[in-house]
């Protein structure tokens, strides 16, 4: 899918940012988030992954606040990939007015709590720690739209899967969204369980 077919103010930061056109990868995974698909994107590192989800999520929930409750769930390993995620969703936007909030174990659970009530469009957060938030109900899912893991390979390590696992559980209806270097087998219980025909993009 060409940039030109995001909403006006991804094209502007892109634009801005000296964005000409999408990679290969992008192209292809953009016009399947676009549509609502459940997808796995499967590529090396350089392929444009992250800004490709990124891009998808803020054209999905079209740019616009709504309501309290977050509608975009993104997970990372760790406080450092949470804080990078969290510069690029600003990198993408500074023209919105999407509430982009993130949550990890080195900062305050009270602070993080009420600043979640206050409303926010999109949560960035480690498994540990949304699990946490979410099971002293200080998370609301009724209204979450996107489920997605960035970097999905850290999953297998611990208990992050069990821990990103247990939120489907609560939902009835959502877009799934997993990036990846490899795809781990692993995965094929989660297409059993909630992830309903999720299309694979593989990028190189």
């Amino acid at each position: 899918m060409p940039f030109k077919k995001l909403i006006e103010p991804l094209q502007d930061a892109l634009k801005f940012q000296g964005f000409e056109a999408p990679l290969p990868f992008q192209k292809k995974t953009l016009s399947k988030i676009k549509s609502g698909r459940n997808l796995f994107g499967i590529a090396p590192k350089g392929a444009g992954k992250t800004t490709a989800m990124v891009l998808g999520v803020v054209q999905n929930l079209n740019g616009e606040a709504f309501e309290d409750a977050p509608r975009a769930i993104v997970f990372a390993k760790d406080k450092e990939a949470v804080l990078e995620m969290y510069r690029e969703f600003r990198r993408f936007t500074s023209k919105t007015n999407l509430r982009v909030y993130c949550v990890y174990e080195e900062h305050n659970i009270d602070a993080q709590r009420d600043d979640i009530y206050n409303g926010i469009d999109i949560l960035i957060t480690t498994p540990k720690r949304f699990n946490k938030l979410f099971f002293m109900n200080n998370v609301n899912v009724r209204k979450l739209q996107m489920f997605v893991v960035d970097d999905a390979e850290f999953l297998f390590r611990g208990s992050h899967l069990a821990d990103v696992s247990r939120l489907p559980e609560s939902l009835e209806r959502c877009q799934y969204l997993v990036f990846s270097t490899t795809y781990d087998e692993r995965f094929n219980r989660w297409q059993e369980r909630f992830m309903f025909h999720p299309q694979m993009v593989k990028g190189s």
